[in-house]
């Protein structure tokens, strides 16, 4: 009788634990679907119609969260190696004044800014590689000091104001196919899609495979689970780490050019608190700030409910300063339920 009483107790508590593991593990998702649901219930009704339901509304919520979210995915692979990296919104900066100065002052065309963007991106995130592991610093102090310095250049590089982007044939203005290839929209099955959607789908698909079906990918889990047994295994660490913060700065390169085609300029003070929306999606994505724990997707999904809170809030006309109250809170308890996971 006691052991048939014990076994009718024991059922259902494995039963709740085994739900609460499954909303753990697939919490950025419940995130999205929540957010989602609130957002539709509290959009503003115009002539009989959700505003926030509308096709053109949820459209350019996509596209707002592709920029961030290519961010994030570059900063995704950092903090899976158990580093961070600050410099990403400063990058962003400097690649777009630089897209903006290379057509513009330059007088280069769309393929050699794009080459020549992406590589600057690239080479930054290199040095920020370079300078964490030769030289033994926290990553959070390397990439907080390239904010300064890349801010600092495209300063310089702007002269203190905005390089304005017009596109046409001449002297002075960017080829109209830069501002078709980044800022544009692709007709598909009757809706307008903006171009940077599928920037942000396509890298989203590479660094999933690539981390899932690589030996790199592997070896990106494993530094950030335990570096030292990853070294005693053989994995290149510092290699591996180089690498993982070139790609966040290529793809802070990448999102310049969006963003630069998006607004049509290049600004010294684009791209400001970026790094910090970045690392929102990522830790609202599920991926673990100590390093070894976390996906490409839920940092695309946490991109996306971002998108979704900040279009809302301003359907909403909320103030800002409660709109960054409220994503400070969601990011902590985003953190505290990873720690209920673990």
């Amino acid at each position: 009788m006691e052991q048939a009483a014990l076994e009718q107790r024991t059922v259902p508590r494995e039963n709740s634990q085994r739900a609460l593991d499954i909303l753990l593990r697939f919490q950025s998702v419940f995130g999205l679907i929540i957010i989602l649901v609130l957002a539709a219930i509290l959009s503003p009704v115009r002539d009989g119609n959700n505003v926030f339901l509308e096709p053109r509304n949820l459209l350019n919520i996509i596209r707002f969260a592709s920029e961030n979210g290519i961010i994030a995915i570059g900063v995704t692979l950092v903090i899976l190696t158990g580093g961070i990296d600050l410099s990403v919104g400063a990058v962003l900066a400097l690649c777009a004044v630089g897209a903006a100065a290379f057509m513009t002052r330059y007088d280069l065309g769309t393929l050699p800014t794009v080459l020549l963007v992406l590589a600057l991106g690239g080479f930054v995130g290199i040095v920020n590689g370079l300078v964490t592991t030769r030289f033994n610093i926290q990553s959070f102090i390397t990439t907080l000091a390239m904010l300064g310095v890349a801010r600092g250049v495209a300063s310089l590089w702007s002269g203190g104001y905005a390089v304005p982007l017009a596109f046409g044939d001449g002297e002075g203005l960017a080829p109209a196919r830069f501002k078709a290839i980044f800022g544009g929209q692709v007709n598909l099955l009757g809706l307008e899609i903006p171009a940077p959607v599928f920037y942000f789908l396509g890298v989203g698909l590479i660094a999933s495979f690539l981390l899932r079906r690589t030996g790199f990918g592997r070896h990106v889990y494993a530094v950030g689970g335990n570096e030292t047994a990853a070294r005693l295994s053989g994995v290149n660490v510092d290699r591996v780490k180089v690498i993982v913060f070139a790609i966040s700065g290529l793809l802070a390169g990448l999102a310049a050019l969006l963003h630069a085609a998006l607004v049509n300029q290049g600004s010294h003070i684009d791209g400001n608190g970026y790094e910090l929306n970045a690392i929102a999606a990522v830790v609202i994505g599920g991926t673990s700030l100590a390093g070894g724990v976390g996906t490409v997707v839920g940092s695309m999904i946490g991109a996306l409910t971002l998108s979704i809170l900040d279009n809302i809030l301003g359907l909403r006309n909320v103030q800002s300063e409660y709109q960054a109250i409220l994503k400070g809170v969601i990011i902590v308890l985003a953190v505290v339920i990873q720690r209920q996971r673990r």
